[in-house]
């Protein structure tokens, strides 16, 4: 009963790490696309297939090097020289202090292999150093193994930039700026504000960042087309540095199915498929002057997740709600998405977060 499953023709129950289960269900349903959504697949398994002729949106390279964050930041950083924050790898125990020592406190600890800050923690004591060890090798998605170590930088803010690479070249939507918690994305809000020189750099890294993969879907014999969400650190000092690239749809674009006419996943589908996409199809359809704003509503709890209270936490005008009909939550999970548009940014993003403090949201 997974929401895809609910939708879906027919539907699997498999560990997406399991190369052999993936390949049997794929031979056998013989897709005209295969297009991850998760970090934890067996991106080797991607890699066979599409040699044999099977086409991975943007790309099998794609997929394995962004899904790995060593691949990504090697890539953008070694490769394509692109400013990053400082960083050193460690798949030992041994190793992971030596990376710690040469990257200094106070770092982050993030597995090569996870996401939505599952498994990352923050060193800012010698103390923490033992804890974050633990949590990077028995709280990610894939389990244990190797870790990137992560230096502080003075970053003011954090934004997304949403870039779709399609058949007419590379298109823009508005930067989008979030806010995050342990990790996870909490709020995102569209367009962000920031000067001229910061949305110029942001373009140039995302466009130089998505290039750079697409270069290597070309080399495989893909097209490499599809919405790509780079994520940016922008300093006190308003440089701009890479810090991550999802090949598909992000989190914290999310809020465009508020503030635009197309959202991120229709400029997906669309872009695979080949369509046109011009500068309207990536253009926000919000009135000019207002913000759109999105809010994640993260459950916590053991058992099936009851959404109450619905009508009158959506009673303020410009308010709307994504229940994501995901069946339970064990632990904490994000199980829907709150959207406002506002008059700017802070009363967009205090309407969404009143619709998510509104709701009455029972364990059953």
């Amino acid at each position: 009963d997974a929401p895809a499953m609910q939708v879906a023709h027919r539907s699997y129950e498999v560990s997406m790490l399991d190369g052999k289960r993936l390949r049997e269900i794929i031979e056998a349903e013989k897709p005209d696309y295969i297009i991850p959504e998760i970090e934890a697949i067996a991106t080797d398994t991607l890699l066979e297939l599409e040699a044999e002729g099977y086409h991975v949106v943007p790309t099998a390279k794609a997929a394995k090097l962004t899904m790995n964050r060593e691949g990504i930041r090697r890539l953008a950083a070694e490769e394509l020289g692109l400013p990053t924050s400082p960083y050193r790898f460690a798949s030992t125990r041994a190793e992971f202090t030596e990376a710690v020592r040469e990257v200094g406190i106070p770092c982050v600890v993030k597995p090569v292999m996870s996401s939505s800050g599952h498994g990352q923690s923050v060193i800012r004591t010698e103390e923490d150093v033992e804890r974050a060890w633990y949590v990077s090798q028995h709280e990610g998605r894939t389990g244990s193994g190797r870790v990137i170590v992560e230096g502080f930088v003075p970053f003011d803010y954090e934004i997304t930039q949403l870039t779709v690479r399609h058949a007419g070249g590379t298109s823009f939507l508005e930067p989008i700026g979030h806010y995050q918690e342990d990790g996870d994305y909490r709020e995102s809000w569209q367009p962000a504000t920031f000067t001229p020189d910061v949305l110029e750099q942001a373009q140039h890294i995302a466009r130089t960042a998505v290039e750079g993969l697409v270069a290597k879907a070309k080399a495989s014999g893909e097209k490499g087309w599809g919405v790509f969400g780079v994520e940016l650190f922008v300093l006190t000092d308003g440089n701009v540095l890479f810090n991550e690239v999802s090949p598909r749809p992000h989190d914290t674009g999310m809020v465009t199915m508020a503030s635009q006419r197309l959202s991120e996943f229709a400029l997906h589908a669309r872009a695979i498929l080949g369509l046109p996409i011009t500068q309207e199809h990536v253009a926000l359809s919000i009135p000019q002057g207002t913000v759109a704003a999105s809010h994640a509503i993260v459950v916590q709890g053991d058992g099936e997740a009851e959404f109450r209270n619905v009508a009158a936490a959506l009673a303020e005008p410009g308010t709307d709600l994504r229940i994501f009909a995901k069946p339970e939550v064990h632990g904490h999970r994000r199980m829907a998405v709150a959207l406002a548009i506002g008059g700017n940014e802070a009363d967009a993003r205090a309407k969404a977060g009143n619709v998510a403090e509104s709701l009455d949201i029972a364990i059953v």
